[in-house]
């Protein structure tokens, strides 16, 4: 078995796709794993897949570590009753929220300050559009940004297990406080999804043939809007206070944007356009690219293959041959042709040699 940095066991509460995945995780490194859920269906399935075993009521259990994956509603009070059960453990939650999951927890009349020093909020920055257990992968966390977020009370024991659990399960370990953390997931991950979702929803009415063209562009900027919306609604609503400054702004670019294309020949219009493209351009440039480093502007080959099995792993499998390393893939399907385009990107140095390589093996390249 590979090494860990927990010993175990772990109690998870909350067998929904993080919470499965964090079983499946440790599982996976040999550690003993405990499962609860109010819902027996869900954490049935969580056991069957392997996540770890249930948690019959008036077991006793003197867990290590408890890790509470419940909807941000109630993350407060089971984090709450999880420190009372288990008065040696190290509790944390992995709700994508953290300050009014901490304010909730303070506020508990049974919680003391001693009860306190053994609760981590964290937040792993992985997930996927399908929701429940069967969607889990024990594989979700690895390489992602976990976020570990210590009140001014917590103990160093239960901050080093806490990061003990995000690097037994690959991840890569951030720390914030409550506040900088809403702050931030609101700015990169719950704005971008309500615009995913407002985009989406414009979608609803459109004739069938206006769909029917619809290519890589439109499924990248809605594939979120495919998520849950029952555990997007509590997250909402939980850090409101710092997504509505994000949306009050986007509100004063459309009034802008709006103002200008009502009028596109009048003066100045075309510079307010190209300068709001711009502002996209500038920010788009700022997210980090591969392995966090920053953005670097790789090199395209565009590659027609037949849309019948195997073509990609083959187009892929003589890329890896010819030695050049793939920075990036995306496939798109050709509308009405049994044909696909495979973006390829590799660092510009390489680009010829790709172009040559590939066009010396038959495929044809779109020049």
């Amino acid at each position: 078995m590979p090494t860990t940095h927990l010993a175990g066991p772990i109690l998870v509460i909350g067998t929904g796709l993080l919470g499965t995945s964090v079983g499946l995780g440790l599982r996976q490194r040999g550690l003993n794993v405990w499962l609860s859920d109010p819902s027996p269906s869900a954490q049935i399935v969580a056991q069957d897949i392997g996540a770890g075993t249930i948690l019959n009521a008036g077991r006793p259990l003197a867990p290590e570590l408890v890790v509470v994956g419940a909807p941000p509603d109630v993350t407060a009070s089971v984090v709450a009753q999880a420190l009372l059960d288990y008065p040696s453990a190290t509790v944390v939650d992995i709700a994508s929220v953290k300050e009014s999951i901490l304010a909730g927890v303070q506020a508990d009349p049974r919680i003391t300050d001693e009860h306190l020093t053994r609760y981590v909020g964290t937040h792993p920055m992985a997930g996927r559009e399908k929701s429940g257990p069967a969607a889990a992968r024990g594989e979700l966390f690895t390489s992602m940004p976990w976020v570990i977020c210590p009140h001014t009370g917590t103990r160093g024991q239960s901050i080093k297990t806490a990061e003990a659990l995000a690097i037994d399960l690959g991840a890569s370990v951030a720390r914030m406080n409550a506040q900088d953390h809403d702050a931030s997931v609101a700015l990169i991950s719950h704005f971008p999804q309500v615009a995913s979702s407002l985009i989406a929803s414009r979608l609803m009415n459109a004739p069938g043939h206006s769909l029917a063209l619809a290519g890589n562009g439109l499924r990248d900027t809605t594939r979120i809007a495919a998520s849950d919306p029952k555990l997007w609604i509590q997250i909402l609503s939980h850090n409101a206070g710092s997504l509505v400054p994000i949306l009050r702004g986007m509100h004063e670019d459309l009034e802008r944007l709006i103002g200008t294309l009502e009028n596109p020949t009048g003066p100045g219009a075309l510079l307010d356009l190209a300068q709001l493209m711009g502002e996209g351009n500038a920010g788009q440039a700022r997210i980090p690219g591969k392995h966090g480093a920053p953005p670097q502007a790789f090199a395209l080959v565009t590659i027609v293959v037949q849309d019948k099995p195997g073509q990609v792993a083959k187009l892929l499998t003589e890329i890896g041959d010819a030695g050049i390393n793939v920075e990036d893939v995306r496939v798109e399907h050709s509308a009405g042709h049994q044909v696909g385009l495979v973006d390829v990107s590799v660092i510009p140095g390489r680009r010829e040699e790709l172009v040559t390589v590939l066009s010396a093996l038959g495929w044809k390249v779109v020049q």
